[in-house]
C-alpha cells in the first residue's frame, strides 16, 4: 500500500516528498465526512452507512499512509517501520491532558478522537485500526478497499481530477458509490481485478460525459 500511495502521489507531484502537503489536515476532514455517514445527530433519524463509513476510513488510510511516507522521507521500508511500530502500541490514546482506552470508544468517539489527532498533526494507525474493527473491517478487507480506491483516484487523475474538469457526480450518485457498486460485483482475489474495476469505472464515465 506504501508504495501503491507514492506511485499516485507521483503522478500528481513527482516532488510530492517536499511539497508540503498537508496530508493530516485531509484526514481530519475524512473523519468528518465518516461521521455524517454513521450518524450523530440525536434530534433526528439516522440510518448508518456502513460501506460508505468504510470508504471514508479507507481516505484516511490513503492520507496516513503519505503522511507516514513524508515523515520517512519517501523510504517505503522506513515508512513500514514507523506504521508496524504505531500498530504495536498501547491500547491508550494521550491527547490533550486524557488518556483515551481505545476498547471503551464507540465508533463516533474513535472517529473524533481521529479527528483531533489529526489537527494536532498526529497519525494513529492503532485508533484506525480500532475503528475499522468497529465497521467490520478487517485489513485484508481494507488491502481490498485501498486498492479499489487507488484505481479509483488514479481514474480521476487521468480524466482531470487536478485541472477541475473531472465530473465526480454520476447519474445523481458519487462515483464513490459507484466504485462500491462494482466492487461487489468482482472477485478482490482475482489477478485482473484492478483492471476490470478501472474498465467499468471507464464504461460509467463514458455513460455520463458523452
Amino acid at each position: 500500500m506504501l508504495t501503491l500511495q507514492d506511485k499516485l502521489n507521483s503522478i500528481i507531484n513527482p516532488d510530492w516528498i517536499n511539497a508540503g502537503s498537508r496530508f493530516l489536515r485531509a484526514a481530519f476532514v475524512e473523519s468528518a465526512e465518516a461521521l455524517e455517514h454513521h450518524g450523530w445527530k440525536w434530534w433526528k433519524k439516522q440510518t448508518i452507512d456502513l460501506p460508505q463509513v468504510q470508504m471514508e476510513l479507507i481516505d484516511i488510510l490513503h492520507f496516513y499512509l503519505s503522511h507516514t511516507l513524508v515523515e520517512a522521507r519517501g523510504s517505503a521500508e522506513d515508512a513500514t517501520h514507523l506504521l508496524v511500530a504505531d500498530l504495536d502500541s498501547p491500547d491508550g490514546i494521550a491527547l490533550d491532558g486524557h488518556t483515551y482506552r481505545l476498547p471503551d470508544l464507540d465508533i463516533p468517539q474513535l472517529l473524533e478522537l481521529i479527528g483531533g489527532l489529526a489537527v494536532c498533526g498526529r497519525a494513529s494507525y492503532k485508533t484506525l485500526e480500532h475503528t475499522m474493527a468497529r465497521c467490520e473491517l478487517t485489513w485484508q478487507d481494507a488491502f481490498t478497499q485501498y486498492v479499489s480506491k487507488n484505481v479509483l483516484n488514479l481514474f480521476r487523475q487521468e480524466n482531470g481530477y487536478k485541472t477541475g474538469t473531472y465530473v465526480k457526480i454520476w447519474n445523481g450518485e458519487e462515483d464513490n458509490v459507484v466504485l462500491a457498486r462494482l466492487m461487489s460485483t468482482l472477485d478482490p482475489a482475482s489477478p485482473d481485478f484492478a483492471q476490470t474495476l478501472h474498465a467499468g469505472l471507464q464504461a460509467a464515465y463514458s455513460d455520463i460525459t458523452r
